[in-house]
Formats: C-alpha cells, structure tokens, sequence
C-alpha cells in the first residue's frame, strides 16, 4: 500500500479546494486526538457528499484528489482512522488507486497470476484474465468514481474482490521468489498477507455500508 514518510506527515497540508471551507480551516495544525477523529469524519462525508452532488467536474476534482493535493494530503486527514469507518475506507480506497497508479504494470501480472489461485467474481473485480496495465489503472479509476455516482456498498465490494486477487498473485510471487532468495520472497509474503487483510476490511466495510452503519 502506499504510506507517506514521517517527514511528509509533519508537513502542514495544503487546503482542498474541493471540501466545505470550514472543515478545510480545520487541517492546520496538530489536533488533538478527539478533533482529529472528528475532521477525519466530516472531512470523509464531506466527499461523499461533495461526490453525489450532481456536479461531474467536482466528481473528476475528487477522483483525481490525490494529484491535486497529494497522497500525503489524505494520509494526514484520514490514514489514523480505525479500518471499519468511512474515513479509514476512504483513506484504503484512495491509497489503492494511488498504488494502482504508480505500479500498473506489476499490479496487472500479479491479478493474472492470483486469478490462477483464487475464485472471485472478474464481473465484480472488474478485469479480464490478462489486463493490460492501462486496463488495471481505469478499473481503479472506476471503482473508486462508483463511490461518487453508484453505491458505496458496490464499490467497497468490488475493490474488495480486485484487491483480493492481486494479493493471492503477490503471494505466489513470493513464493517463487522464496526459492532463489529467501528475506526477499518472505517481505513480498508480508505485503501479500497486509493487501489481504485490507481487501477483507473493506469486504467488511462494505456490509457496514448496506446496513447504513459505515460512519
């Protein structure tokens, strides 16, 4: 997953044109814990909500929210949220797409290679068996813009599923790697199992959704 370095997250934000002005003020600064939770949560629906407005250049603008503002933007608002909130499933949402980006190629080998060693529906993960590196950069540009313009729910659902995948592909990579370099194949078996737990928080995250109880 993506994470920002210590030294990005001391660095005071940058103002997101595209949320509320008042909560936006209230990044500045170090808040306390009990303020921290409370900006990561109106600033979370703030983009839900800025996203379902009907206002297709907003929707782009929150889409494309890591460019404009950076990763370390979000990470700082959003990345010490607990797993099972909006927050925390947004931070894992814009962090997917943010990986996705940078590392299309080996994503698209690894889905191909998990799909051989995991069931999961392609009609819900939203690839082909071979997808091409631009094809694995789009699915994660539209799952996260059916946050914004179909269900919440669908959308957790479905990086879920991609997510899923490309762990089981990780892990058969390090698997292969394991035997010609042992510390090498075991730190790729350490993200494997880390892209797993997330794809299970945000299967979790997605029920919360249907129920109405992802806050």
């Amino acid at each position: 997953m993506v994470r920002s370095s210590p030294a990005a997250r001391r660095t005071p934000p940058r103002r997101p044109a595209s949320l509320d002005p008042a909560v936006a003020d209230q990044l500045i600064g170090a808040p306390d814990p009990a303020q921290a939770t409370q900006i990561a949560h109106s600033t979370a629906q703030a983009v839900i909500d800025g996203g379902r407005n009907g206002d297709a250049a907003l929707t782009q603008r929150l889409l494309h929210l890591t460019e404009s503002e950076g990763i370390e933007l979000l990470a700082h608002v959003w990345a010490g949220s607990p797993a099972l909130t909006l927050p925390g499933a947004l931070w894992r949402m814009y962090a997917i797409r943010e990986w996705i980006r940078r590392h299309p190629r080996h994503i698209a080998d690894a889905y191909s290679r998990g799909l051989a060693s995991t069931e999961v529906s392609q009609v819900i993960a939203g690839l082909a068996d071979a997808p091409t590196p631009r094809d694995v950069a789009r699915t994660a540009d539209l799952i996260l813009h059916g946050m914004f313009t179909g269900e919440l729910d669908v959308a957790l659902d479905r990086a879920a599923a991609l997510l899923h995948v490309i762990a089981a592909g990780v892990d058969a990579n390090a698997v292969s790697l394991a035997a010609t370099d042992l510390d090498a194949g075991e730190a790729l078996a350490w993200r494997a199992d880390a892209l797993g737990r997330t794809a299970r928080e945000l299967a979790r995250c997605a029920a919360l959704a249907r129920a109405g109880e992802l806050d």
